[in-house]
C-alpha cells in the first residue's frame, strides 16, 4: 500500500467519480482505476461498489475513508515537521533544568518570549548532569555540570546561593557572612542532589569547617518557610520569599553560587537555534541577576 494509492482513494471518495478525481490527482483516468484495483487488492477488500455504471464507496470504503484521510494527515504533518527541522527551525522547545532554575530563571524567560518563538515544554531535572538531561530528550539542558562533544554548552550565569533570614535577624543587615559563622547557626538545606547543596558541601569540605546541625527538606519553598518559622537559616539558591533576607554567604576566595550552564546537541539540525536561545537566555539572566552577572567563556564541547 502507498500513500499516493490512498490520495486517489480519498479524491475518487470526493469525485464522486474516477473521471473527476484523476482531473483533481493530474493523472488519467485508466491509470487511477488501475491504482484503485491495486488498493483494494492489497487491502483484500473492495472500496467501491461499481454494479449499476455507478461508482459509489462500499461498506468498508466507508469505514475505511475516514482512517485513510487520518493516514493522509499524519503524513502531511510528518513532512511538515521534516521540513521545519530540515531548514534548522524550532516549533517546539523542551527545556530541562533543576526545578528552582526553572521557577525562577526558565519560567520569567519564557514570560518574556515573543508568539514567533518556539513554544516551550519545561521538563524538572533535580539531580541529573545537562548530559543526562539531553540523553532523556530535552532540547535545551542547564546545569552545573559541563558536557562531552557531541553536546555542546555555554555559560548561562553564575547564580549566588544564600543565607535567607528574617528581618528580625541579627544577620539581616549585613550583605555578606562567613562560612565558618554560617556552620555555627542551625542550617535548612536541600538534599545533595541539589546544586546549591553541592556547592555547599564542596565549600565545606574545601575550608574544613565543621556542620553543624543540619535539617533537610524537599525544595527551596519550604527551606524558605522553615526559615521564617524561626527553624534556622535556609540556605539556597531561590529567589527571596516570605519576606526574608538574603545574605551572601563568603566561602573564601569567593561568594558561595551555582554556576549553571545551558547544553544543546551539536549534531541537532537546529543547533544554531538553540545556541541563539541559549545566549538570549543569558543575557535575559544578567538582567534579572545583575549582582551575579553572567559567566564569560566560549562555548565548549568537553568535559562532563
Amino acid at each position: 500500500m502507498q500513500l499516493r494509492h490512498l490520495r486517489y482513494f480519498v479524491a475518487t471518495a470526493d469525485a464522486g467519480t474516477v473521471s473527476g478525481a484523476a482531473v483533481a490527482v493530474h493523472v488519467t483516468q485508466p491509470a487511477l482505476s488501475r491504482q484503485l484495483r491495486q488498493l483494494e487488492a492489497d487491502l483484500g477488500v473492495a472500496l467501491f461498489d461499481r454494479s449499476a455504471g455507478r461508482l459509489t464507496l462500499s461498506r468498508a470504503g466507508r469505514e475505511l475513508l475516514a482512517e485513510a484521510r487520518a493516514v493522509l494527515a499524519a503524513a502531511d504533518g510528518l513532512q511538515a515537521r521534516a521540513g521545519v527541522l530540515a531548514a534548522g527551525r524550532l516549533e517546539r522547545l523542551s527545556i530541562a533544568a533543576p526545578t528552582v532554575t526553572l521557577t525562577d530563571v526558565v519560567a520569567p524567560f519564557v514570560a518574556t518570549m515573543p508568539p514567533e518563538d518556539p513554544v516551550v515544554d519545561v521538563r524538572a531535572a533535580d539531580g541529573l548532569s545537562p548530559g543526562e538531561m539531553l540523553d532523556a530528550g530535552a532540547d535545551l539542558a542547564i546545569g552545573a555540570r559541563a558536557v562531552r562533544s557531541p553536546y555542546a554548552s555555554t555559560p548561562l550565569a553564575e547564580l549566588p546561593v544564600w543565607a535567607f533570614v528574617p528581618p528580625d535577624d541579627p544577620w539581616a543587615g549585613r550583605v555578606r557572612v562567613g562560612l565558618d559563622e554560617l556552620m555555627g547557626r542551625p542550617l535548612i538545606c536541600l538534599p545533595p542532589a541539589f546544586t546549591s547543596r553541592q556547592a555547599l558541601d564542596t565549600a565545606v569540605e574545601r575550608s574544613g569547617a565543621a556542620w553543624g546541625p543540619v535539617l533537610e527538606v524537599a525544595n527551596g519553598t519550604i527551606a524558605q518557610a522553615m526559615a521564617a518559622a524561626g527553624r534556622g537559616v535556609a540556605v539556597v539558591s531561590d529567589d527571596p520569599r516570605f519576606d526574608l533576607v538574603p545574605v551572601a554567604i563568603d566561602a573564601g576566595d569567593s561568594t558561595l553560587g551555582v554556576r549553571l550552564r545551558a547544553a544543546w546537541d551539536s549534531r541537532s539540525a537546529a543547533a544554531d537555534a538553540l545556541e541563539a536561545l541559549a545566549r538570549r537566555l543569558s543575557a535575559f539572566v544578567a538582567e534579572r541577576y545583575p549582582v551575579s552577572g553572567p559567566v564569560s567563556g566560549p562555548v565548549s564541547g568537553s568535559g562532563r
